[in-house]
């Protein structure tokens, strides 16, 4: 389902359709940015894979919007996604890991995060902006967990800004350079490669634990 919706997004003349629909760009990516983050169901959307060639679009003049205001709107989306999720999980509890498998809901998805919070303690709520799929999970199992609301907001904030600002500007950063401007595409590619290296590398890890368990 990932590998579908990103090689669909990479198909598209990104830069084009960025000049064609201009500010509701950012409409989108804020949308999308908070269904990423703040609903089950987007755990599949490619967050990064939006910001990185948004940013870039700016660079390069394809998009007419302010560069830093465009990543402090991101953040507030990504924010406010990662707030939903939390209170999710305080509210309803584990009954919402308890769900049965679905097309869009896998309770691998959920171990994986248990795991990951598990691994890095209060820092996962940092670390999982940058990982696909645990910037999904990670608020919700942060608020079942009973993660008290003020700590969570200190890690958050980090991993909001952190993230969103981050990508974004790597992306108007390497629209600079003339030869990666002229190649969106490629250089989106690339980067979805890079950025699927965290996910893959906690898959790798799982499936070598269980190993581990069943030797034992």
């Amino acid at each position: 389902m990932i590998q579908t919706v990103h090689s669909a997004i990479l198909s598209i003349d990104i830069q084009s359709w960025i000049s064609t629909y201009g500010d509701l760009v950012i409409v989108l990516v804020c949308g999308l940015l908070f269904s990423e983050t703040g609903l089950l169901v987007g755990f599949f959307l490619p967050g990064d894979t939006v910001l990185f060639p948004t940013g870039l679009a700016m660079s390069t003049g394809a998009l007419h919007f302010p560069l830093i205001a465009a990543c402090a709107i991101f953040a507030v989306a990504a924010w406010l996604g990662d707030q939903t999720g939390y209170w999710l999980g305080r509210r309803i509890g584990p009954a919402i890991f308890n769900r049965p498998n679905s097309k869009f809901f896998k309770h691998e998805n959920v171990d994986r995060a248990h795991a990951f919070f598990e691994r890095y303690g209060a820092k996962a709520i940092i670390l999982a902006h940058f990982v696909p799929i645990m910037r999904t999970f990670i608020p919700v199992a942060a608020g079942v967990g009973e993660m008290t609301y003020r700590r969570y907001l200190r890690y958050n904030a980090v991993g909001v800004i952190g993230w969103t600002f981050g990508v974004t500007l790597l992306g108007a950063g390497l629209g600079q350079i003339p030869f990666l401007a002229k190649h969106v595409e490629i250089v989106t590619l690339v980067f979805l490669v890079i950025s699927a290296i965290p996910i893959l590398t906690e898959v790798l890890r799982a499936r070598r634990d269980k190993v581990r368990e069943k030797e034992n």
